[in-house]
């Protein structure tokens, strides 16, 4: 790039930092994106560059294939029911130990290197959960232990972190409503039920998918940009499928309950959150009211 094409480019950003200046962006980390430790320490530091930029981080992470090694580890077989993990009650103290001593303080400390401030928050602080079943193939309730679906978002800490400039990011763990037990959430779930309660002005996903595809194999189907009824219709007729179907719809939850716009980008894509936010073009898919 030749120095005039530096200066376009952050000219070209300048309107979305003036809009976006003050405001909250919830960004959901997750699946093989996480894999990559150059790219997730790339994608902390744009983290940084939002937070000094003058918008407000939340971060919720997941932890599915750490998970999954670490029940190896220790003998525990990993099983999936409709997207979600079958969670034992010995299964469950390995999950927390994971995302709570493994994923989230090394997510804080990269934030932190980067030059910025991060503070870690479990889950079980924030999530008000209740348990939820699984369900066969047939139909039938199908008992997945300690997983839950959020009831409610108590959000202090994480509210007292954005107005003191520092990002804090959250675990996917649930405090069961009537037991004060540990509940697993999905992560998706979790990072748009506290979307519902924020109300930030964008969610993103970041994972290890473009975005929405109009043909599930061609990454060149990319769709820029899609209303929620056609999100809906994309979901009805099976175009979105696998585990999209929980970020779908909880995005279209999120929308419901007053959130601007959902945003889904490949975090195996470098700095994919400014290209998505702060180009006019974008990189991954829109979902907007």
């Amino acid at each position: 790039m030749t120095t005039k094409d530096k200066a376009a480019t952050l000219l070209e950003a300048l309107p979305y930092l003036q809009r976006f200046r003050g405001k909250t962006f919830l960004i959901k980390i997750g699946g093989s994106a996480m894999d990559d430790p150059n790219l997730v320490s790339s994608l902390m530091r744009d983290i940084v560059f939002l937070e000094v930029a003058g918008i407000n981080p939340v971060l919720v992470h997941g932890g599915g294939k750490a998970i999954s090694t670490a029940m190896e580890a220790t003998g525990l077989e990993a099983r999936f029911l409709g997207g979600l993990r079958v969670t034992s009650p010995e299964a469950i103290a390995t999950v927390e130990e994971t995302l709570g001593n493994t994923i989230n303080p090394e997510l804080v400390d990269l934030i932190n290197r980067h030059g910025g401030r991060a503070t870690g928050i479990p889950g079980t602080g924030v999530f008000q959960a209740r348990r939820i079943q699984g369900e066969g193939e047939d139909g039938e309730p199908v008992d997945i232990g300690r997983v839950g679906e959020v009831e409610s978002c108590h959000t202090d800490d994480v509210l007292y972190a954005t107005t003191s400039e520092i990002v804090p990011v959250v675990s996917p763990l649930g405090q069961e409503i009537d037991t004060g037990k540990t509940l697993n959430i999905n992560a998706d779930l979790a990072a748009a039920a506290l979307a519902c309660t924020l109300q930030p002005a964008k969610l993103v996903y970041v994972s290890d998918v473009p975005g929405l595809l109009a043909d599930p194999g061609d990454p060149a189907s990319l769709i820029p940009s899609v209303t929620p009824g056609a999100a809906e219709g994309l979901l009805d007729s099976g175009v979105i499928s696998g585990g999209m179907i929980p970020k779908v719809r909880s995005a279209i939850g999120a929308l419901q309950a007053g959130v601007d716009k959902v945003h889904f980008v490949d975090g195996r894509v470098p700095h994919t959150i400014l290209l998505e936010i702060f180009t006019p073009e974008g990189i991954g898919t829109e979902i907007t009211r």
